[in-house]
């Protein structure tokens, strides 16, 4: 760990040298992944969980995050570099904490900053002279400067003098192989000048690109902003998808010919709704911070209103599609598969699927689902164990639905051996047939 703190040098002086101690509280989707880009770069890391039971995996050199391997964790804790626990005071011997816990909506849709404000209540107590402390969950413009200030300046510390804090948006998306914690870049706002500074020398060390902004309040903003243009985006395209469906017109084609022009589009692709922890959360957060200054984001409501109606769209789908095969809803067995948010991950975070499941199952169906990385569903009064995919588990069913399009699928086997199939994510493109449904 540190050495006497009397003795050393400054916080940015030893940050650029690697001379320092980081502490990450969280060790979920964002945290951990981190915590593995210290360890790598040769920076002791101090892991803070409240759940026992990840801790106690880290401890074992286990993983529980796709993106993670396990090697790498085992390599960590061996080699000195990592050091999970679930108990606060080990921060004391910090000189960064990363703050990477959950930021849920409350049923109002009102931000939920209770995580935030538990973690920070832990770490004032352990805070010193010449610490820096980032938050990166997701939140409204103005937290870290309204929420966190004032708790770290009750202690007796001047915020950009004695202890330096800012915000810096996680960016991470699970499964992709090609954008990871260490190249995407990082945006990074202080909530004074020297915040800013100190905290890009923090990231600069560690990470490929830093893009240091003004202040906190910006690096916020940044963050709402890229996940409500993917919000208002989709939900433009699954509206195109609804009008598209009316008219009789194969949506995906129209998608993949407007996506040949070279200039002024974006292709975005329809779906059976949004999930994760981003985007079907962040605009709200952004909406309900605008309405504090009286405006009104017509753009962010809407598209969260068509997005959260595609589960519907998509069991009444699967009604329309049986009842052409001359069976209703009630009774017809319904093979789901894949129900993680997004394909190749294990992820369930406000899954769509699990929207679709529960309306099936209102509906009377009688239901399974596949999914190689989810091998058991007990949510929203759901409880499921995964079935094999296989030609048996495709035939048995009445009506096989594509929910999340994970690669493990034959969906060759799929278009050969289902009753019916209604597709929501054109995973059976080039496949054809009246058995086959696209949304």
């Amino acid at each position: 760990m540190a050495g006497d703190r009397n003795e050393r040098r400054d916080l940015a002086s030893r940050l650029k040298s690697k001379d320092f101690t980081a502490g990450i509280v969280g060790l979920g989707y964002v945290g951990l992944p981190l915590a593995m880009e210290f360890a790598d770069a040769g920076v002791e890391v101090i892991g803070v969980d409240v759940d026992g039971g990840k801790v106690r995996a880290l401890k074992a050199g286990k993983s529980y995050i796709g993106d993670v391997p396990a090697e790498s964790v085992k390599a960590a804790v061996d080699g000195g570099l990592f050091h999970p626990t679930t108990d606060y005071s080990a921060l004391a011997m910090a000189d960064t904490v990363n703050i990477c816990v959950p930021t849920p909506l409350r049923k109002t849709k009102d931000p939920d900053l209770s995580y935030i404000v538990g973690a920070m209540d832990k770490i004032v107590n352990y805070l010193h002279k010449d610490m820096l402390i980032v938050l990166e969950s997701t939140t409204y413009p103005g937290t870290t400067e309204e929420v966190l200030a004032p708790m770290v300046e009750e202690k007796g510390y001047k915020v950009g003098k004695d202890i330096f804090l800012a915000f810096s948006p996680e960016r991470v998306d699970p499964g992709n192989a090609r954008f990871t914690t260490k190249n995407i870049p990082k945006v990074v706002g202080g909530v004074t000048p020297k915040c800013s500074k100190v905290a890009a020398t923090l990231y600069r060390g560690v990470l490929e690109n830093v893009h240091p902004v003004s202040c906190a309040a910006v690096a916020e903003m940044v963050k709402l902003l890229e996940n409500t243009f993917r919000s208002v985006n989709i939900g433009l395209v699954n509206e195109i998808a609804l009008m598209a469906d009316r008219m009789g017109i194969d949506v995906w084609e129209v998608i993949e010919a407007a996506a040949t022009k070279p200039f002024g589009f974006m292709p975005f692709y329809p779906g059976p709704g949004i999930g994760g922890h981003c985007i079907p959360l962040d605009p709200f957060y952004l909406s309900w911070k605008a309405k504090q200054y009286g405006f009104e984001s017509r753009f962010i409501e809407l598209a969260g209103t068509v997005n959260g109606h595609m589960p519907h769209f998509t069991v009444d789908k699967i009604g329309e599609a049986l009842n052409r095969h001359r069976k209703a809803v009630n009774g017809a067995k319904v093979l789901v598969l894949g129900v993680a948010y997004k394909k190749n991950i294990s992820d369930v975070r406000e899954s769509p699927a699990l929207d679709i499941l529960q309306l099936l199952a209102k509906r009377g169906a009688i239901l399974s689902y596949c999914d190689p990385f989810v091998p058991e569903v007990r949510e929203a009064g759901i409880e499921l164990s995964a079935a094999p995919f296989s030609a048996a588990t495709v035939r048995k069913a009445d009506c096989v639905v594509v929910v999340t399009n994970h690669d493990a699928f034959d969906y060759k086997l799929v278009a050969r051996e289902a009753k019916l199939v209604v597709d929501t994510r054109n995973a059976l493109k080039g496949l054809s047939g009246k058995k086959i449904i696209k949304l």
